[in-house]
């Protein structure tokens, strides 16, 4: 193949009419006349708007000050969910990227242009299975599958040791669609390095270990709070490695509804990786009786394609917000951390 063809060259294709588009710039599946009520959310949306750019300021200004003054405020607005005009300067105060951005002016450009990857050739690959039904990614080779092929081509080369995986790409497609390549990719080295919270690299190195490990600390959860459920996938054979790895290796946005990935993101950008667990805890409560009753097949089809009901926003994360799991996060991450501990090799 050639490289420079998976850059440069653009075969514009159909673009899909306003009508079939939804806000977020998917295709629509089905197009429903909801004018009405998108009317009554556009007046509730301009209000938070209002709200939120008195709290950030200009272009952030104001941001960490309100951070340290009312850290209450934030955790609360954040949680109903960032404006969606106001989401990517957000995303990026809250991860620490745009300080990392600030700090290393010519670095992206330096990557994209000078170097090469040894990931190239399967970023190339990978890059039309991101978000297919996304008008900006639809295009192949066109200025979105461009801008995810550089700023996956320049995450590996910055992070050789990690180079690139395939869930990668939907982390970086998600950022791109709200913020410049460069902004993304700052706020792709912040998640894995950890500029906030604790590092996500360990998702993506070789053996996957921090899968591993939240995986093991997923199944201690649903024996603690869902105790029957445990038991019923227990006897089933069923553990987190079938249904669970997705979650945390994209963060809910591979296949889970956008609007729910996007108030998903928008508190782990806050408040770090508890909240996967909550909300794979909280599918599995909602889902509970239905999930009890069901043999192994079954099983694994419904914890991969649950309910739409049950990928409400507004009913998924209220519940999720009230399960308490720091302690035994805290505890199973020492539990795992000694059966896995190496043996020291005597000299």
């Amino acid at each position: 193949m050639d490289r420079s063809r998976g850059i440069n060259d653009y075969e514009p294709g159909p673009v899909p009419s306003e009508s079939r588009v939804d806000r977020y710039g998917f295709i629509k599946q089905n197009v429903s006349n909801s004018s009405a009520a998108e009317g009554l959310g556009k007046s509730r949306e301009a209000r938070r708007v209002r709200k939120w750019r008195k709290m950030i300021g200009v272009g952030g200004s104001d941001w960490k000050h309100y951070v340290r003054r009312k850290p209450h405020v934030v955790k609360r607005r954040i949680r109903k969910g960032i404006p969606d005009c106001l989401r990517g300067l957000v995303w990026q105060l809250i991860s620490g990227s745009r300080d990392l951005l600030l700090m290393n002016p010519g670095v992206y450009e330096q990557l994209v242009i000078y170097e090469t990857s040894a990931s190239e050739l399967d970023i190339i690959r990978d890059i039309s299975r991101t978000f297919p039904t996304h008008v900006f990614f639809q295009q192949r080779h066109g200025p979105g599958q461009r801008s995810l092929y550089n700023v996956l081509k320049a995450y590996s080369v910055f992070d050789r040791a990690v180079g690139y995986v395939q869930g990668m790409g939907f982390l970086a497609g998600l950022l791109l669609l709200y913020m410049s390549e460069e902004d993304a990719f700052w706020l792709l080295v912040a998640l894995l390095k950890g500029a906030v919270h604790a590092p996500m690299e360990g998702l993506y190195q070789v053996g996957l270990p921090l899968v591993q490990q939240y995986l093991f600390q997923f199944e201690h959860l649903v024996s603690e709070h869902l105790p029957k459920l445990g038991e019923h996938f227990s006897r089933e054979m069923i553990n987190p490695s079938m249904y669970a790895s997705q979650w945390f290796i994209t963060v809910f946005s591979y296949s889970f509804p956008f609007p729910l990935a996007l108030r998903i993101w928008d508190v782990f950008l806050f408040e770090g990786v508890k909240i996967v667990f909550k909300v794979g805890l909280a599918l599995l409560k909602y889902c509970h009786d239905d999930l009890i009753n069901l043999s192994f097949e079954k099983l694994i089809h419904a914890l991969r394609n649950f309910p739409e009901d049950a990928m409400n926003p507004d009913i998924l994360l209220p519940m999720a917000y009230s399960i308490k799991v720091s302690r035994s996060l805290g505890e199973s991450k020492i539990e795992y951390e000694k059966q896995n501990r190496k043996p020291k090799i005597e000299a």
